[in-house]
């Protein structure tokens, strides 16, 4: 299992996470241990890039709570 869903399953398991992660995805993401892709992957909302940086199909993605500024 990649280290992009081991966070997303931490986050949906652990509160404690998801709260680190509203309030500063990039420090989160970081302490992890994920890739600056692996961040991108989250921050871009798109499930089809997580997926596909993740290396697992898009259906098997959870939700994403998007760090991106809406364009």
């Amino acid at each position: 299992m990649s280290k992009l869903v081991d966070y997303l399953n931490h986050l949906d398991q652990n509160a404690d996470a998801s709260a680190a992660h509203a309030k500063d995805p990039h420090a989160a993401m970081t302490h992890f241990g994920l890739s600056h892709e692996e961040q991108a992957a989250i921050k871009s909302g798109n499930k089809s890039h997580v997926a596909k940086v993740a290396g697992i199909a898009e259906a098997d993605v959870p939700s994403i709570q998007s760090t991106d500024e809406p364009r």
